[in-house]
């Protein structure tokens, strides 16, 4: 699949299916402070800033929290959309707010339980701002019950199983890189998927033959860009290489951003935020199936072994080292092209509207990247894991197919859709 191609499919796909979305973002319709990007934000000083939680770590905990907010606001407000795991009695009185900051902070809790004084002491402040009385209080109710709901429903989900990468001698198969030589993260394939009813349910079929023309292209083209000492690639190339691999991801701050500049409510906001990232947790949960399927060699590994893969088109270089440090497991497919490929196609489908413009800063580039739309944001991620040394382009492109096959799933099934009442 050519890039053009794909970004028509992200678009087009993404506008198509936004008939079932009847609540228009408006401007109009934005509070001064915003509860739920309030602690979106709370969740990442408590994922990364203070747990370090790697990338297939951080989905699960981000998609946690957002899926018990969002049963919460939605049950406040009458449950105008389908519950994700129900709704918490209620009547409309109840303060938002307070639901808001107890579904989050108990789902942060639960998470992290070491950083209980914290948390508190945010609860705290949060709740200290919001009038004493019952709207309050049974606010807090509601998002308890949220909160509840959504621990018992992780409860044994597979995460941080004992699974490990299989480790390969072989052409083509995967064994731990250089520098750290590190193998880590293969529960994820093995987690239960949030919307997904099987993680395997988009396989791919597989990476190209080692002598076919396919690879010797992706091979030749990251020899010559994803080195470490790159004459090839620009700077700018290079700072998106950076960029888009800060483990600090930079799609925090594009979902605040955008919520915010379009005026998202209360309602909205928790609608967006669990969308997207239970969509993206289910595309990095299906990569990681994919990776432990294919268990495919990483670039790192394969230029440094050129000269035994069987083509006499792969010249080895034994000295070669990627830009990026590599991460510790297979290659194939792509998690960061599955990840914001089903990001930016739900953003897309969320906005019925492709060209939205963003920004986010980045402190491991030390470097803010401006973007025109969704699709331009994709299209560079694609490139920039190139660039970086790390994927090689089949990789990326599969990895984009299995964001936008988990998208439409979610886009195609009842997940957040408006409830039809009777009269």
């Amino acid at each position: 699949m050519s890039r053009r191609t794909v970004l028509r499919v992200v678009v087009s796909t993404a506008l198509v299916l936004t008939s079932t979305a009847t609540i228009s973002p408006s401007v109009a319709q934005a509070a001064t402070t915003n509860p739920v990007i309030t602690w979106d934000a709370n969740a990442q000083q408590a994922i990364w800033d203070v747990a370090q939680q790697q990338p297939n770590e951080q989905a699960r905990s981000f998609a946690m929290v957002h899926g018990a907010v969002y049963d919460a606001v939605n049950a406040i407000a009458g449950r105008p959309y389908r519950p994700y795991l129900g709704a918490p009695a209620a009547d409309g009185t109840e303060s938002t707010e307070a639901a808001v900051a107890t579904a989050a902070h108990r789902m942060l809790v639960s998470l992290f339980p070491g950083q209980l004084a914290r948390l508190q002491a945010q609860y705290d402040t949060a709740l200290a701002a919001i009038p004493d009385g019952t709207p309050k209080q049974r606010g807090v109710t509601v998002g308890t019950q949220a909160a509840a709901a959504m621990i018992a429903a992780r409860r044994d989900d597979g995460a941080f199983g004992s699974q490990t990468w299989q480790v390969g001698t072989q052409p083509g198969q995967w064994r731990p890189t250089p520098p750290t030589f590190a193998s880590a993260g293969a529960w994820t394939g093995h987690l239960k998927p949030f919307l997904l009813p099987d993680a395997s349910m988009f396989r791919t079929s597989g990476p190209p033959a080692l002598t076919s023309s396919a690879y010797t292209r992706d091979y030749n083209e990251i020899k010559r860009l994803g080195g470490v000492g790159s004459t090839a690639r620009t700077a700018d190339q290079t700072s998106a290489a950076i960029w888009w691999h800060d483990r600090r991801l930079t799609e925090w701050e594009i979902k605040r951003q955008v919520a915010t500049s379009r005026g998202l409510n209360t309602l909205q906001a928790a609608r967006m935020f669990a969308m997207v990232d239970m969509t993206e947790a289910d595309a990095l949960i299906a990569c990681y199936a994919e990776k432990e399927h294919w268990n495919f060699w990483r670039p790192v590994t394969a230029v440094q072994l050129g000269d035994t893969d069987g083509n006499q088109a792969t010249a080895g270089d034994p000295n070669w080292m990627p830009l990026l440090v590599t991460p510790p497991f297979p290659e194939y497919t792509s998690g960061h092209t599955c990840f914001t490929s089903a990001s930016m196609a739900t953003l897309a489908y969320f906005y019925q509207r492709d060209d939205i413009s963003f920004s986010a800063y980045s402190p491991a580039a030390a470097a803010t990247r401006h973007f025109p739309s969704f699709s331009k944001a994709l299209a560079e991620v694609v490139e920039a894991r190139i660039w970086g040394g790390v994927h090689f382009r089949s990789a990326d492109n599969q990895g984009v197919r299995i964001g936008l096959s988990v998208f439409a799933y979610m886009a195609a099934g009842d997940f957040f859709k408006p409830v039809r009442h009777r009269p």
